[in-house]
């Protein structure tokens, strides 16, 4: 059966998945149905062409925090202005909203509850964004395929930055808490206005020029467009997409994507996650480090335990097919036969003995004392000839043992071997010399006699050979 939801609890899941798919996201559109309450919130919906987006602006997320000297400043972006935007925003204006998504329940509609507001008052520049991100794009600056991997916990680390602000704090900082310890060089350059871009150029090739790190790091702290423009300068891309060594960007805040962002070959959403993307943590390495020793400890345990496998099988079938083994279960073998003959043989006396009993009762019965003792005698007489029949039946089965155990002896090869024979065999065909008409002179003969080998040579055609080395 098909589960049935309750309204709020349908809400709620709706809810969970839009606020985890978007926790933070950029809108722009036109402000309409701007309302005013007196809590202070503003309400209003973006629009463009085609659909609506309700946006609630509260209070606490409006005013900035005050400057000493006037005015006040956005603690997000550090962008200082006379007046909050939430005094002059009005139907009409082009906004861009930041914020995250969320449904209000009570109406089952989903909203954005904006962080910051900045106005497309800057135009001008936004245009020329799009114009160069646009540009750059079809020169393939974006392109996935040509970016870089990072590499792994790198010692030598090149930082293009202004050298007294808190993203080179912040980045070396956590540098120092990760990875297995590194170089970091600070080449300084201005980070806003407009000789920045020369500066972070000139910062980038003289790292290059050094020829001393394995990455290039570009780190600045947030700011508004403006004060971020130096990388969003064709210069500054133009020098990140020529650039032989890895680049990594960490400019602004998460929110914030530059043209830099777009074309180094990994983007850090802040310095300091530069420092994190850079070197992993060093509870981490250790810990696979503790991983990589085990799996070595199973590794070997389970290698050693298939060689040991290996090698008993290897033991027992040499053990079965070794000469030695062989004589043994022949030994054993007639040790059986001979056991099984003389149990039969004492059988047979025993048959006869029982037999000639109850002969020897039949004849009592049926003769004198007299007649008895004579066929006592007869009796005895038998019984000594089938004691001698005995021994030669043992003696004549022990001559055979004694046969068979002289033949398996003259089977073993190395018995003739032994009292002067030898074995020869022609080194062309490897095959037994048995007739002198077999060997040509030239052949090399290889005889095997009872310790060693001797390697020959036949010199004329009557047999005679001149002898080699000994093996």
């Amino acid at each position: 059966m098909p589960h049935v939801f309750e309204v709020s609890e349908l809400t709620r899941s709706v809810k969970d998945v839009i606020e985890s798919e978007f926790p933070f996201v950029w809108v722009r559109g036109q402000v309409v149905n701007l309302s005013r309450p007196g809590s202070g919130h503003l309400y209003f919906s973006l629009r463009d062409a085609e659909a609506s987006l309700a946006v609630v602006w509260f209070r606490g997320a409006q005013g900035g925090k005050a400057l000493a000297g006037g005015g006040r400043y956005d603690p997000l972006t550090g962008e200082v202005y006379d007046t909050s935007l939430a005094e002059s925003l009005a139907d009409g204006m082009e906004v861009m909203v930041a914020g995250r998504l969320t449904v209000y329940a009570p109406r089952g509609t989903y909203q954005l509850v904006a962080e910051l507001v900045q106005e497309i008052g800057e135009g001008r520049l936004w245009q020329e964004f799009e114009a160069l991100k646009k540009d750059l794009a079809a020169k393939g600056y974006f392109d996935q395929e040509r970016k870089r991997p990072l590499p792994r916990h790198p010692s030598r680390v090149a930082v293009v930055t202004a050298p007294t602000g808190a993203a080179v704090r912040d980045f070396i900082r956590i540098g120092r808490e990760r990875g297995h310890g590194a170089a970091v060089r600070v080449y300084p350059t201005l980070v806003q206005g407009e000789a920045a871009p020369v500066g972070i150029v000139r910062a980038m090739l003289r790292a290059v020029a050094d020829d001393w790190a394995e990455v290039v790091v570009l780190i600045r702290g947030g700011g508004s467009l403006e004060d971020l423009w130096a990388f969003n300068t064709v210069e500054v891309a133009k020098a990140i997409f020529a650039s032989p060594l890895p680049v990594v960007t960490g400019v602004g805040h998460e929110v914030d994507v530059t043209i830099a962002d777009m074309v180094a070959d990994v983007r850090a959403a802040t310095p300091s996650h530069a420092a994190q993307l850079l070197w992993p943590e060093r509870a981490q390495l250790a810990q696979r480090l503790d991983d990589v020793e085990m799996a070595m400890g199973r590794s070997v345990s389970r290698l050693l335990a298939a060689r040991e496998r290996e090698l008993a099988v290897l033991a027992r079938g040499l053990a079965w097919l070794s000469p030695a083994r062989r004589l043994e279960r022949l030994e054993e073998g007639f040790s059986r036969a001979a056991q099984r003959l003389s149990r039969a043989g004492e059988g047979w006396l025993g048959d006869c003995s029982r037999r000639l009993e109850k002969l020897a009762e039949r004849l009592s019965r049926q003769f004198g004392p007299q007649s008895l003792e004579a066929r006592r005698e007869a009796l005895s007489r038998r019984a000594a000839a089938l004691g001698n029949a005995w021994k030669m039946f043992a003696t004549d089965w022990e001559h055979r043992l004694d046969l068979a155990a002289a033949r398996l002896t003259g089977l073993d090869p190395k018995a003739p071997l032994a009292r002067g024979y030898s074995l020869t065999t022609l080194a062309r065909t490897g095959k037994f010399l048995r007739r002198a008409g077999d060997a040509r002179p030239g052949d090399k003969l290889d005889i095997m006699v009872y310790e060693g080998r001797v390697r020959a040579e036949v010199v004329a055609d009557d047999g005679s050979a001149s002898s080699g080395e000994t093996a």
